[in-house]
């Protein structure tokens, strides 16, 4: 079943959301946003991992290097380049949120 196209919030949207509801400036719910956005880049960075209660997790994973050949894609042999390693960051919605939706 394909999912509905919606727009995201922005972070402007966010801000407001969230200013609203708690009593802050808007000004104020920016800045602890960026703060946030710092903080979860610096501890994905260090440790591999970051996680937002309730909301999500960010993980990093080393994808290994591959070698340069040739493979079979579709029936045809194809020149495949030789890729190095690298760190993917991939982000996963935590049990709770699952469970909600």
């Amino acid at each position: 079943k394909a999912m509905k196209a919606g727009t995201s919030m922005s972070k402007s949207g966010i801000a407001d959301a969230i200013a609203s509801e708690v009593g802050l400036k808007k000004g104020e719910v920016m800045k602890i946003l960026d703060t946030l956005a710092a903080v979860g880049t610096k501890e994905v960075k260090s440790s591999g991992k970051f996680t937002l209660p309730g909301l999500m997790m960010i993980k990093t994973r080393q994808k290994p290097a591959t070698k340069a050949g040739t493979k079979v894609m579709f029936g045809k042999e194809v020149k495949v380049k030789a890729k190095p390693a690298k760190t993917v960051v991939k982000a996963f919605a935590v049990a709770a949120l699952k469970k909600s939706i």
